[in-house]
């Protein structure tokens, strides 16, 4: 359950995608380099959002234990 909250944090994991994308580059000759490297990293970015999260059924379940009153199943 705690790896899907952290999965489902957007500004978080979009911070972290961008990140890696410019610490693995490094050094850019323009500005127009690193923002083409940005684009690039979002563009890749947004294709993987378009997947369903993994595991949501099983932790669906968990929740619905957990606070059976206040997480209906349905």
């Amino acid at each position: 359950m705690r790896r899907l909250i952290y999965t489902t944090n957007a500004i978080e994991a979009l911070n972290s995608k961008i990140r890696r994308a410019v610490r693995t580059r490094g050094h850019f000759p323009s500005e127009e380099a690193a923002a083409k490297l940005i684009y690039l990293a979002l563009n890749a970015t947004s294709a993987q959002w378009k997947r369903s999260v993994r595991e949501w059924y099983a932790v669906r379940c968990q929740l619905a234990i957990m606070f059976d009153d206040r997480f209906p199943m349905a």
